[in-house]
């Protein structure tokens, strides 16, 4: 038997997932701009909260959230998102469906330290809410990039 096609396996570039084009640039590129629209709604949402009255004052050490703090976090749990989504890319044979089941799964864990957190309700709708945010602008662009790359 000297076919590699029935185990996917076997050496060069004919070799195992052939259908999958691996360019991570346009999902890179695709993930920048929405990091940037999950970075400016969530600091905008954050800033309409902070008008409505929520303070955002966490008990453990008594100090407010500031703006700048839901940009960077935003922004780096982003970059996380768009890394996992071009290590998916390169080596899951499902990199959309996958990269949902996980993002969505991270999304459930992130929601735990505001519950956890000890803050008033109004604070803690507020985070819970505001975590909720650049899942739903991350999540879909992402997975629409995936999708678009591996069919």
């Amino acid at each position: 038997m000297n076919s590699t096609s029935d185990t996917g396996v076997g050496a060069g570039p004919t070799s195992g997932r052939t259908s999958h084009t691996h360019r991570p640039r346009g999902l890179v590129g695709t993930g920048f701009i929405a990091t940037l629209a999950a970075t400016v709604a969530t600091t905008l949402g954050a800033a309409l909260a902070r008008a409505a009255g929520i303070d955002f004052e966490v008990p453990d050490g008594g100090e407010t959230i500031p703006l700048s703090g839901f940009a960077v976090v935003t922004g780096f749990f982003s970059a996380m998102g768009i890394a996992i989504a071009v290590a998916l890319l390169r080596w899951s044979a499902r990199p959309a469906e996958q990269f949902v089941w996980t993002a969505v799964s991270l999304t459930a864990i992130s929601l735990v330290p505001p519950l956890l957190s000890g803050a008033n309700t109004a604070t803690t709708t507020a985070l819970l809410g505001l975590h909720l945010v650049p899942a739903t602008v991350m999540i879909p662009a992402l997975a629409r990039s995936l999708r678009t790359r591996t069919d």
